[in-house]
């Protein structure tokens, strides 16, 4: 299914350039746009991730370089049946982390200093989870793919504006048009890439780590500091928006139509709903912050959908 999934995608950009490179230079216009898409897909195939990690400057970690980091990943990697994917950190205040890779070979999870300063070790041990389960249900390809397209998209439609002749289809009229289709692109992606691929990660991810508690107060958290921290690279490349655990981009958080991420409280809710089949519960009158310990223990046996609580 996902690979059915990543060939609409791509269809879909596909007939987006050829639409655009119309506009811009009419058919000639159209077969160079269609050249451009074959090779940004294929290019965005084989390098999507690298370009991700790049465009937040993300650096890479080791065990030696960030012990504790690279044990929690480990171990919750261990639990998903997944190999160990590359771990990055971005120098970043705001709370996040994205997880992309074609596959789970070549995965990779980031992770901002600012995650690591906020959340407790169970609510990143939550986080981590949902990145896993991102790359165990292998929706990372889909995502990473769709924002290097999306940005190509968006060069090719300003391309046309500061350039563009009006040699399309719709003479002038036609390179405005295309120069407006970088937006369109955007909106496209987020319907594309449906929502729902968070409320399974999440569910998955409840699963990995052993309480879903943990990863709902983590959303809690990431929600309210991304509000108060703006995340330049994201903001210079919102088509990678979507690959965040929460939408890193400044005033975005309404649950509409063309946003990237569900609305945090329905994603909550549904965590407490699973914590509660889990027999996962807070301590009594504490916050969602004041769960029990994790036991790194744990992190050894391979989790499935089937599979109880660690208790």
């Amino acid at each position: 299914m996902n690979q059915l999934k990543t060939m609409m995608l791509l269809a879909a950009m596909t007939a987006l350039f050829l639409g655009v490179g119309w506009l811009i230079g009419g058919t000639a216009g159209a077969l160079i746009a269609l050249v451009i898409a074959i090779a940004t897909n294929a290019f965005a195939f084989w390098n999507s991730d690298r370009l991700a990690l790049a465009a937040h400057k993300a650096q890479p970690v080791s065990r030696a370089s960030a012990p504790d980091l690279f044990r929690m990943v480990e171990g919750l990697a261990r639990r998903a049946g997944l190999p160990m994917p590359k771990l990055y950190v971005i120098a970043q205040d705001q709370p996040n982390a994205f997880a992309t890779g074609r596959g789970p070979e070549r995965a990779a999870v980031a992770v901002t200093t600012g995650i690591m300063r906020q959340l407790s070790s169970e609510e990143l041990a939550g986080v981590i989870a949902h990145e896993l389960a991102h790359i165990r249900n292998r929706d990372t390809l889909i995502m990473t793919v769709a924002a290097t397209v999306a940005g190509a998209i968006a060069m090719l439609a300003q391309f046309g504006l500061f350039f563009g002749r009006g040699r399309g289809g719709l003479g002038f009229v036609g390179v405005i048009l295309a120069a407006l289709m970088a937006p369109i692109a955007a909106m496209l992606i987020q319907m594309l890439i449906s929502r729902t691929r968070e409320y399974s990660a999440d569910r998955l991810g409840g699963e990995i780590c052993g309480n879903p508690l943990w990863l709902a107060s983590a959303l809690a958290r990431i929600s309210g500091g991304a509000g108060r921290h703006a995340m330049e690279s994201a903001e210079s490349h919102p088509a990678s928006a979507h690959l965040f655990i929460v939408n890193p981009l400044a005033g975005r958080r309404m649950d509409g139509l063309f946003t990237t991420h569900p609305k945090t409280e329905n994603r909550i809710a549904a965590l407490k709903r699973q914590a509660a089949e889990m027999g996962r519960s807070p301590t009594p009158g504490a916050s969602l912050g004041g769960l029990d310990e994790p036991d790194p223990r744990r992190w050894g046996a391979p989790v499935t959908r089937r599979q109880g609580p660690w208790r």
